[in-house]
């Protein structure tokens, strides 16, 4: 049980953190790395096709721009491949992310997250795994009742205003 997060390049981390701080958070074990899928293509080609081997259960792969890099994943690996869209210098707003990596044709699915989503991408890594591992799925159990928990405690604060 582990999840690779990967990123096109070192200006995605501030975004892909969140993902590495929830994960963190869960206690689930995570290996983090650069996998650019227009300048380390044979890297990318290595990631894919041996994640599967090195114990990863899922990828999250955060990209900007044209955000080739978690569609190009997902066609080379048999792992659930999560798509953060990131919203880059680069970028036409977001929009061009979103739509590289929500648009995948059929039979090579990425799960999509908001963009710069990062930390909803960690929760879903770890709703995956929790699927089949009690402990994981005990620790988002927890997790979503202290959501709710704070949502009640804000209410209260509001409605005593």
């Amino acid at each position: 049980m582990k999840v690779g997060i990967i990123m096109g390049s070192d200006s995605d981390l501030p975004i892909m953190q969140e993902a590495i701080d929830i994960l963190k958070e869960f206690g689930i074990p995570i290996e983090v790395d650069i996998v650019s899928a227009h300048r380390t293509p044979e890297k990318l080609v290595d990631f894919s096709t041996n994640a599967h081997k090195k114990g990863f259960s899922v990828i999250i792969a955060g990209a900007g721009g044209a955000a080739h890099l978690p569609g190009m994943v997902a066609s080379m690996s048999p792992l659930p491949v999560i798509g953060v869209p990131v919203k880059s210098r680069n970028s036409i707003d977001g929009w061009d992310s979103v739509l590289s990596i929500l648009q995948m044709p059929g039979g090579v699915p990425v799960a999509t997250v908001a963009l710069d989503g990062a930390k909803n991408a960690g929760i879903l890594a770890a709703q995956i795994i929790g699927a089949s591992n009690p402990a994981v799925l005990d620790t988002i159990i927890a997790y979503k009742e202290g959501l709710k928990a704070k949502v009640i405690a804000a209410s209260e604060r509001v409605r005593n205003l």
